[in-house]
């Protein structure tokens, strides 16, 4: 694919309390072409004058796109042209929250069951920006079973405009299992969503859910368009070094963790003179050295030392300098 679509080859999803623009600017850091999404972000909240706190990103994160969950479409064609006005590339509405906070605002994945108010809300955010509108669902929620439900919906939702879809390949049960037990405890049925794409070759079909590695990535783009990774990412933030590279055609140098680290250090400072609190930063960066040795020694004394009072980038400088020098040269997946 190219152009639009091709953006989308590789995303990292929309994570409530992880990719905020502090987590975005790192991920950004580490690959130069993979989309970024913000966290959710409640349409009624911007709606009531909360945007320019939930919106406020770096330039440095393009290209970013905002998901934004809501049911009223003038609230959401509100957040679709405050979108633009940000400078965000793409605006995505959420239909797969499964979250009992999210059904009681009546949106998220139990929008799902109402297919023709999903097409209407995308409609309306259509018509106020000239970004693309893109949907993420589900494959389907509680009572829906097998393949046709989703295609149905699909069909519904794409005459509205979209032809975008990032499908999580797991059903979402609105009663009975947390938010975490529906990332994990619901059979992923990959084979729904790559049928998605032979059915609507037209469409834009990005995939998502348990996909850990570049090279699952690598085979799920065999049968779709993009491949979206989530918390894999926020835990093990390095495998997005090889990103651009491999599922990019960058042949630029792979950057190793502490030039990663380094390269973050200027960022901490200026957030830290605007009075942003270290761990808000060094939270996003625990997970760097992940399977490498002194990789605890690492997060223990990020984790420890970052919350003490008045503390700055001296205490990262530290945690670095106590690593294995053998690590300075080890670039992506040794």
């Amino acid at each position: 694919m190219i152009g639009e679509f091709f953006i989308r080859r590789l995303s990292v999803a929309p994570m409530m309390a992880c990719t905020d623009p502090h987590e975005r600017y790192f991920l950004r850091l580490c690959s130069r072409h993979t989309l970024l999404y913000t966290e959710m972000v409640p349409a009624q909240a911007v709606w009531h004058g909360r945007g320019e706190r939930l919106l406020a990103h770096n330039p440095e994160e393009h290209p970013v796109a905002v998901q934004f969950g809501g049911s009223d479409p003038r609230q959401l064609a509100y957040c679709a042209r405050m979108a633009e006005t940000y400078g965000y590339d793409e605006v995505n509405l959420n239909v797969g929250c499964p979250s009992t906070r999210v059904q009681a605002g009546r949106f998220g994945a139990c929008l799902m069951a109402e297919p023709g108010l999903v097409a209407d809300l995308v409609a309306c955010m259509r018509e106020a920006t000239r970004l693309p509108t893109t949907v993420k669902t589900r494959i389907g929620i509680d009572h829906q079973h097998g393949y046709d439900a989703l295609a149905s919906f699909v069909e519904c939702v794409s005459r509205a405009g979209c032809r975008t879809f990032i499908v999580h390949a797991r059903k979402a049960w609105l009663q009975g299992l947390s938010p975490k037990e529906n990332r994990e405890r619901p059979p992923l049925r990959y084979d729904r969503v790559h049928r998605l794409k032979r059915d609507f070759p037209q469409l834009e079909i990005v995939i998502n859910g348990g996909i850990r590695s570049l090279e699952q990535a690598e085979q799920q783009l065999a049968f779709v368009d993009g491949v979206m990774l989530g918390r894999e990412i926020y835990h093990n933030p390095y495998l997005l070094a090889e990103a651009d590279t491999r599922l990019f055609g960058d042949a630029r140098p792979v950057l190793t963790r502490h030039d990663l680290v380094r390269a973050y250090l200027p960022y901490v400072e200026r957030q830290l003179a605007l009075g942003v609190r270290l761990p808000c930063m060094t939270r996003h960066i625990l997970g760097l050295y992940q399977g490498i040795p002194g990789a605890r020694a690492w997060r223990t004394y990020l984790s420890e030392r970052s919350a003490r009072r008045g503390a700055g980038t001296e205490v990262i400088t530290q945690a670095l300098s106590s690593l294995p020098t053998e690590i300075e040269t080890e670039r992506a997946f040794g």
